[in-house]
């Protein structure tokens, strides 16, 4: 946030400084002297045409645009623009500071004709000679620094008095730089608001992916412990030496629910360990019809992975794949590369299923998981062959 407001307030100031810029650029071509720059900037018709500008700009931007256009009452937005183009037809902004330069600028050079002509009505010993130039008789009117001195000679074009407005002039490029100033500010103010709207949308689908992987958390901590209490259960049952054992492994699975869970990430050793801990537990009850073979190959140092990521798919291999009454195979295999991980567990396929038995819902959270946290970063195949029941997720974190 504070590095997007420096961005902005930068992209700000090199543009109205370029803006400034300018009219220094434009006036100092008609200056004769290498002090037009200082007096063009010092000048109050300078800072006038700036300054009516950059309010403008930043009250249409900031206020009459999110006020007005935003609200869709744009009758109100139209008045109050016809009236600041009042206002700078009236102030005329830049035909004042073109003709405050042009006067400063552009003084009168005092010449010797050689030989002098009288000016109007002559007295000669035949008469009067009116045929003498005459001011009225010129073909292209009196110049500007001789109808001044006509008015008063004593008036210098330095200390002409200027007003702001020249009656029947329309400053039609002020009117230009007018609306290019604010349509520009439309336009920012417009971006601003739609940066706005995203990161607000942004924001949302943010807190709503934390909202649904709580919930997707709580559904499946409830779902693992209970089938781990239905295995000890089955034990206590058969009266079975390893039910001490076996609460021993719930416990430390337990420790790991409640302390680890909670957490975004988990250390993946953490998660081997649960994994571990739960076959031992499995293996308590299972008959020697049933084939386990359980891999972990590759390094693992400190890479971190969604807790129960991987347990919701063990938990259905021992639920799925195995029979009292028939043989069964079951493969789990976890292989590390870097920040690469492959985990393949494979089960055999048992066609007659109890009626009553129902599909779990840990598998479905767990892809809404991967698609929240992995987004196009992950791989998560399940299939069906030669009658086992296939998983291959892999996750380049």
């Amino acid at each position: 946030m504070i590095r997007s407001k420096a961005t902005t307030f930068f992209i700000h100031a090199a543009g109205w400084l370029v803006f400034l810029g300018f009219p220094l650029l434009f006036m100092n071509r008609t200056q004769q002297s290498s002090a037009g720059t200082y007096t063009v900037l010092f000048s109050p018709y300078y800072w006038l045409f700036c300054l009516t500008y950059i309010f403008m700009f930043y009250l249409n931007a900031w206020y009459l645009v999110p006020k007005f256009v935003f609200r869709k009452r744009y009758l109100w937005y139209g008045i109050i623009v016809l009236l600041l183009s009042g206002c700078v037809y009236f102030l005329q902004p830049f035909d004042n500071l073109l003709l405050h330069n042009l006067i400063k600028g552009n003084k009168p050079v005092a010449t010797t004709a050689p030989n002098p002509q009288p000016i109007g009505p002559q007295i000669t010993p035949t008469g009067i000679d009116s045929s003498a130039p005459n001011q009225q008789n010129m073909p292209f009117g009196p110049l500007p620094h001789e109808d001044l001195r006509m008015q008063d000679p004593s008036l210098k074009p330095t200390n002409r008095i200027i007003f702001i407005h020249q009656s029947g002039n329309i400053d039609m490029v002020g009117l230009f730089i007018f609306i290019i100033v604010m349509g520009l500010s439309v336009a920012i103010a417009t971006v601003k608001k739609w940066q706005l709207t995203e990161q607000m949308v942004t924001r949302a689908e943010a807190e709503k992916a934390h909202a649904e992987l709580s919930f997707l958390k709580a559904q499946i901590n409830p779902h693992f412990l209970f089938n781990t209490l239905n295995n000890i259960y089955a034990l206590s049952v058969t009266n079975s030496a390893h039910t001490s054992e076996s609460i021993m492994k719930l416990s430390n699975i337990m420790r790991y629910v409640t302390d680890e869970v909670t957490e975004d990430f988990v250390l993946l050793q953490n998660e081997i360990d649960c994994i571990n801990d739960y076959i031992d537990l499995q293996r308590l009850r299972l008959g020697k019809k049933t084939k386990l073979d359980f891999e972990v190959s590759g390094k693992i140092d400190n890479q971190k992975i969604p807790p129960l990521i991987l347990m919701t798919f063990i938990e259905n291999v021992f639920k799925y794949g195995v029979s009292k009454h028939q043989p069964s195979v079951i493969n789990i295999c976890l292989r590390v590369n870097g920040t690469q991980m492959l985990f393949i567990c494979k089960n055999t396929i048992f066609e007659k299923r109890p009626a009553t038995e129902r599909k779990g819902i840990g598998i479905a959270n767990n892809r809404q998981r991967l698609q929240h946290i992995y987004p196009n970063k992950h791989r998560l195949d399940i299939s069906v062959a030669d009658g086992n029941y296939i998983v291959e997720l892999e996750i380049n974190a």
